[in-house]
Parts: C-alpha cells; structure tokens; sequence
C-alpha cells in the first residue's frame, strides 16, 4: 500500500522547532536586538512626548526638591516671557541657535583648539541634559546626548526648544525656570522682564549656585555688559520669526 504523503507541520510548530534550536549566542542576539528596539521607540515616545507635554521634572529638580524640601517652577510659554528673555539666552549661549541642526560646528572647532577650556554646548544639548539625562562628563552621557539632540532638532522646532530651556533651566538654588526665577530676584512676572534684567539672569547660567543673582559680583556685571552687547548683534525682535517661518 503507498504511503500517503506527510503533512507540513504546522506553523506554530515550526516556529516552536525553531526556537528550541537557538543556541545561548543566538538567545543572546534576540534578546539585545530586541533591547534596542524597544529602547530606540522609548527615546522616540519621550521626545515626541516633549513636543507637546511639559516636562514636571528631571532627575537633577527631583534630587534638589527632597533635599531642599521643594523647589520654585512655575511654567510659562514662550509667548509669555519678555522677547528680550529669550533674545538673552540665545545672545549668552548659542549666538547660532536659529542656524544650527543641534550642534555648533564653529563653536566645537573653536572650543578644541582652545584646548576644551570653552563650552560649546548649544541651547538644544542643554535641554536634552537638562530634561532628558543626567549631570556630568562620561562617555556615555555625551553619547547619549548626541543622539537625543538629533531626535530633539528633528522632531521639536526651535520655538519649543527654546521654551523649554528658559523653563527648566536654575537660576539659584532651587529656582528652576525663568518665572520662578524673574519672581524671586526681580518680583515680577517673566513677561515683564527688562533688558538688563534679562542679562543679567542669563549671566548665572553656567554656574548658578557659585553666581548669585540676588548678590551680583562685578564679574557678572561685566558679564551682563557683553550680554547686553551680544543682544544688541542680535538686532531687535525680528529674529525670533526665524524660530517660527509661520509667523
């Protein structure tokens, strides 16, 4: 009698078979394949996620606020702070921020050949450290930071990445964000800020808890100065519409 001919086997089955056959090193592969897929659709999630919810936090504000027993935040859009404000921040840290893709070409080559005693950290690396990681100087951080910088450039304009420095950035000790900030030193609102005051604000940026703002030394002076010189190159409030060609 002839044998009748044998089925394949069910798909399920052979996937079964399969899986039964992978080795440690293939177990090894899926699983850090799968890893990076599920950590590449995170990072994106979170930016994405940025463009249009406003951060509560970030690790650095967490730490600070149970140590301290709270901390000042109090969020403001882009288009309630003083012109001047953001006209400021640009002028002070990243003269190029409306021109650049997240990295400051002239100001990374300039910073190497002054042996690294210069920043050149732009506005959009600030924010992703800022919201995204971790203070310090690793490898590993840095990595990280260029590659969310990317996705930050890509997926966010300039006019959000902007708010979201001016908002989550200190000011002093437990004051985060240019509201909280504009109300402790000033006691008025962000909108309300005048050149000099928007100056002299962005002067503690780099090292807020050494550069008093409620104590201006002449070193800050004389940084508010070059500021207010800075802004001045800027021109008048034109070139925020570059942030925005819609508006």
């Amino acid at each position: 009698m002839a044998k009748r001919p044998s089925r394949p086997a069910p798909r399920k089955a052979r996937a079964t078979a399969r899986t039964s056959r992978r080795g440690p090193l293939g177990w090894a592969v899926f699983i850090a394949l799968r890893s990076v897929t599920v950590l590449i659709l995170g990072t994106l999630a979170l930016v994405v996620l940025t463009a249009f919810v406003n951060p509560p936090t970030n690790l650095y504000m967490w730490s600070e606020s149970r140590r301290l027993g709270g901390v000042q935040q109090d969020w403001v859009a882009l288009d309630e702070i003083a012109p001047v404000m953001a006209r400021s921040a640009v002028a002070a840290e990243d003269a190029n921020f409306c021109l650049h893709w997240g990295f400051d070409v002239v100001a990374i080559r300039a910073a190497l050949e002054d042996g690294g005693t210069r920043g050149a950290s732009t506005i959009s690396q600030q924010v992703v450290k800022n919201v995204f990681l971790w203070q310090g100087r690793s490898w590993l951080r840095k990595a990280l930071e260029a590659g969310y910088t990317v996705l930050l450039e890509l997926l966010l304009d300039k006019r959000r990445i902007l708010e979201l420095h001016l908002n989550i950035a200190e000011y002093g000790r437990g004051v985060y964000g240019v509201e909280a900030a504009a109300q402790r030193y000033f006691g008025r609102d962000a909108g309300q800020l005048g050149r000099r005051q928007a100056a002299l604000l962005v002067t503690a940026l780099p090292n807020p808890r050494r550069r008093r703002l409620d104590a201006p030394g002449p070193a800050m002076r004389a940084r508010q100065d070059w500021v207010l010189r800075q802004m001045a190159n800027l021109g008048g409030t034109a070139w925020l519409a570059r942030l925005d060609p819609t508006r």
